[in-house]
């Protein structure tokens, strides 16, 4: 009996997977030691952070205990509830895009009104649309799985309500999660069964929208532009890509060392947002570039291992929504990295799990934390046991 009252807590342990979680929780503490070095000139300048140089590591890691708090929140919560609450979470996530709008309730930063006051901290939105545009989207796809091949049931009432979120997101404007959430949902209904050919299609509409949407949109033509050349205006529409261009050089291999980056003191903007693998690229080289790149890839490759999983236990929906956010955190940590390293157009997403950001990281942790849980339930179910 006391034997098998302390195996217990091992057997416990033995029942999460190992990769998924070490690779999360190695770039949580990354991305805090990450966010302290590349914040500390700007903390230290502002008098609204008391001029104290650890302003942004103290929030940071007080936005990380409330993700993690709000992860194990989550966790308790089986995926049968995730889906009976799917969709009106997602309208709740709807409701929450159009307040935001609304002058004087929503929140303006650099021109942008993305952000509800909730007075110690800023709330934004987007960040938890994503999580449950995967929750509705995976529901949603269950739900129309035996008309998939009908492109009028299942393809246009899910187009309907993506035009909603998209006109909404375009408002504040936030291009970049208009992207991300496109890329959720287009990813999921792909996985539950849209026809290859339909979804071709659909991709190739979505490019000539989204080429249409820079056209139209003068910022928008600016960054493409500075994209394609920085060098021809550093000074102007190239300057933030240039810097961070110049902070990957100085890293070279293995970087100029932790906390010695140039490019951090006022030259690269967002340093400890949109732009913190630039610093880790300057500090820690490409050594610690890859290392970043390796563990993101390790727990996209877990989650859609997982979803493979519930496929052959017969469990769609948590299937779907396992890939669904392998999906989400894939494509945002790569557009991030290749936005970073110029290799795409300069887009206002955050590196999951690492940037500075409490909405970012609560909802990053939560489906995490949804994740684990999923692949918790499949091992309950091969082990012959009940959810």
């Amino acid at each position: 009996m006391i034997l098998d009252a302390l195996d217990r807590p091992r057997r416990q342990l033995a029942e999460v997977d190992y990769a998924l979680l070490w690779s999360v929780l190695l770039l949580l503490f990354t991305g805090m030691v990450m966010v302290y070095s590349a914040s500390i000139a700007i903390a230290e300048a502002g008098r609204s952070t008391g001029y104290q140089s650890a302003y942004y590591l103290w929030r940071h890691a007080i936005f990380l205990v409330i993700g993690l708090a709000a992860a194990g929140v989550a966790f308790q919560f089986p995926l049968a509830f995730w889906q009976r609450w799917a969709p009106v979470l997602f309208m709740a996530g709807v409701a929450m895009l159009a307040v935001v709008l609304i002058p004087g309730i929503g929140k303006d930063v650099n021109g942008a009104r993305r952000w509800l006051s909730l007075g110690l901290v800023n709330l934004q939105p987007s960040e938890l649309m994503k999580l449950f545009a995967v929750l509705y989207a995976a529901d949603y796809t269950v739900r129309k799985i035996n008309v998939m091949h009908d492109f009028k049931q299942a393809f246009m009432p899910m187009a309907g309500v993506m035009a909603l979120v998209g006109i909404l997101l375009l408002k504040e404007p936030d291009f970049g999660a208009f992207v991300v959430i496109i890329a959720i949902a287009m990813g999921i209904l792909f996985l539950g069964g849209l026809k290859a050919r339909l979804f071709v299609i659909l991709i190739m509409v979505l490019l000539a929208a989204f080429a249409v949407l820079i056209v139209v949109s003068p910022y928008r033509r600016d960054r493409i532009f500075g994209f394609m050349d920085p060098w021809a205006d550093a000074f102007g529409r190239g300057y933030q890509l240039s810097h961070s261009l110049i902070a990957f050089g100085r890293g070279e291999l293995f970087g100029v060392g932790l906390g010695a980056s140039v490019e951090k003191l006022f030259y690269l903007p967002e340093a400890h947002t949109d732009f913190l693998l630039a610093v880790i690229a300057e500090e820690l080289g490409f050594a610690g570039v890859l290392i970043v790149v390796l563990l993101f890839a390790i727990m996209v490759q877990r989650a859609f291992a997982i979803g493979r999983q519930c496929v052959q236990l017969d469990r769609l929906y948590p299937a779907l929504v396992a890939m669904g956010i392998g999906i989400w955190l894939g494509v945002q940590s790569f557009i991030n990295m290749g936005v970073n390293m110029g290799l795409l157009p300069t887009k206002g997403l955050t590196l999951p799990l690492m940037s500075f950001g409490g909405s970012g990281i609560l909802a990053n942790c939560v489906a995490l934390a949804i994740l684990l849980r999923v692949d918790w339930e499949n091992r309950q179910l091969m082990r012959g046991g009940k959810l």
